[in-house]
């Protein structure tokens, strides 16, 4: 009789015959993982991999469609998506404080994620990386061109009303449509009917059936997928255009593509394996790390930078924000600028609507709508506030002492070089700036994790998808973001005005919301006796 091992052998030989002589089995496997045959797979990837094509062989036709696309949707949309803005939060907030703010959410009697974490995971994911080196950018970008809503005053009052103009930008407005109707439509189909945790579902009260199966909401999911990716893409591309021009302002280390991919490719194997291991491990620990970083920042610049300035234009601020909160939410004056700043966040906002949604869905399990309106539209844009305040009003504080001292860095719109001008007049400059690039690294890593996660999440129907079909949709975002910084500053801008131009589906699809929201909050109050 033949020994065992003889036996093991013989079988490992077979198998492995049989694996060369039929390698489709294992390719169907790998297809099988992926989604390759669910359509939502095919139309996103091939969008995505159709504009990376486009941008590699015929660059300047692609930036001229896409600047034309930018200019059609926030001419025939802007208007819209400022109304839909304030109708969302405004509506959230009746909710919120009437008898359906004790509705609980989830099929759950209590949170399934501690407070802490969940906030941190909603800070961190919705304000990503953005809003570092926006919070240097944006203030000082609207101290030296007065918005028109208030035109040019002296020099202090000009710096409040910078600090207004981009509190409104990413306050309560923005967050507000990243997760809070969407979110009460999509936590009760999903956890109470048993419909999937997709972008279709927030349509089903509106087209029935008939958007679960079938080409619409396959559609609908490709669109938002679309959308997100976009969406996240810039971010990151900009992650290895901003590090690596810091790095050379630092250290002497050369701004080449070489250094942007390196960038990025770090970036992306963190934020892949951090998807991984999915929402309760890597995601939550980066988020509560990223908090903690940022809490340190914010009470080092309180302590040794312009602590009265920075207090002070908060509170200003804030007041005049609150003050002109309608008129310069649905200000309409001056297309071109609107075109270029209000519309174009709301449009990225928006882009990011369905999705994100689905991501506070799947996070907000066993939390009371009141829970969800007041952190998500109340808490979290007065932190965002905050720290705009903390970065950007020290900027303007120092610009105020030393006319130009800030300015200069930002000269050609250069968000990291105004990032670097104000981290170079606070103590220990090169530290506070390393430190202030890790944030931001840490920042674009969470929104990458989160994004990699529910992208997969919504083409699988899985609520923890398989490792291959996240770990090559993470690669994936890494990869088109590398080609595009490979044309230069061009490809990425591409993809920024694209952004806008699916906020136009995005908006269509989260819009529903303002009527059905209300309407199942009610039902659910009856259904839960409040």
């Amino acid at each position: 009789m033949p020994n065992s091992n003889t036996v093991v052998d013989s079988s490992t030989a077979s198998r492995s015959a049989y694996d060369a002589i039929h390698p489709p089995e294992r390719l169907k496997q790998l297809a099988d993982k992926l989604e390759m045959n669910n359509p939502v797979f095919w139309i996103s990837g091939s969008f995505l991999t159709l504009f990376v094509l486009l941008a590699l062989t015929h660059p300047v036709a692609l930036s001229s469609v896409v600047d034309s696309g930018f200019q059609l949707a926030t001419k025939y949309f802007g208007a819209f998506w400022q109304i839909l803005l304030l109708a969302n939060f405004v509506i959230g907030l009746a909710l919120c404080f009437g008898k359906t703010g004790d509705v609980r959410l989830g099929a759950l009697s209590a949170p399934d994620v501690e407070n802490f974490k969940w906030i941190s995971i909603i800070l961190c994911t919705l304000l990503a990386g953005g809003g570092v080196f926006w919070a240097a950018a944006e203030p000082i970008a609207h101290y030296v061109s007065a918005p028109p809503l208030f035109g040019s005053a002296d020099p202090y009052t000009n710096a409040i009303n910078a600090l207004s103009q981009s509190f409104v930008h990413w306050g309560f407005l923005a967050w507000a449509v990243l997760g809070c109707l969407s979110s009460v439509v999509l936590m009760h189909l999903h956890y109470d009917k048993g419909l999937p945790l997709k972008p279709r579902t927030l349509l089903y009260p509106l087209f029935g059936q008939r958007v679960i199966s079938g080409w619409l909401g396959n559609t609908v999911d490709a669109l938002s997928i679309i959308a997100v990716a976009a969406g996240t893409i810039g971010p990151i591309g900009f992650l290895g255009l901003q590090i690596s021009y810091a790095l050379q302002e630092l250290f002497g280390i050369p701004d080449t593509f070489a250094t942007q991919a390196t960038v990025v490719v770090f970036a992306m194997v963190f934020y892949t394996l951090s998807a991984l291991s999915g929402v309760n491990r890597g995601i939550q620990i980066i988020s509560r790390y990223n908090i903690i970083l940022a809490a340190a920042l914010i009470g080092f610049i309180l302590i040794a930078g312009p602590t009265s300035f920075i207090v002070d234009s908060y509170v200003q601020g804030l007041g005049q924000m609150i003050d002109q909160f309608v008129p310069m939410a649905l200000y309409r004056g001056d297309p071109e600028w609107l075109g270029w700043w209000t519309v174009f966040f709301w449009g990225w906002f928006i882009g990011y609507g369905p999705m994100m949604a689905i991501f506070i869905a799947r996070i907000s399990r066993g939390r009371t709508i009141r829970q969800l309106i007041l952190s998500i539209s109340i808490a979290a844009p007065l932190v965002t506030c905050f720290w705009f305040t903390i970065v950007g009003g020290s900027g303007l504080a120092f610009e105020l002492a030393t006319p130009g001292i800030i300015k200069a860095g930002f000269e050609g719109f250069n968000m990291p070089g105004a990032l670097l001008a104000i981290t170079q007049q606070l103590p220990f400059p090169t530290l506070i700036s390393v430190l202030f690039l890790v944030l931001t690294t840490t920042f674009i890593v969470t929104t990458g994790d989160s994004m990699t996660y529910t992208i997969t999440m919504v083409i699988s129907g899985d609520e923890e998808p398989n490792a291959v079909i996240r770990a090559f949709w993470g690669v994936l975002m890494g990869a088109v973001a590398i080609v595009l910084i490979s044309m230069g500053s061009g490809g990425i801008s591409a993809l920024q005005s694209f952004i806008v131009i699916t906020a136009v589906p995005a908006s269509l699809i989260i819009a529903p919301s303002l009527w059905y929201a209300p309407k199942i909050a009610n039902q659910m109050a009856k259904a839960q006796n409040l």
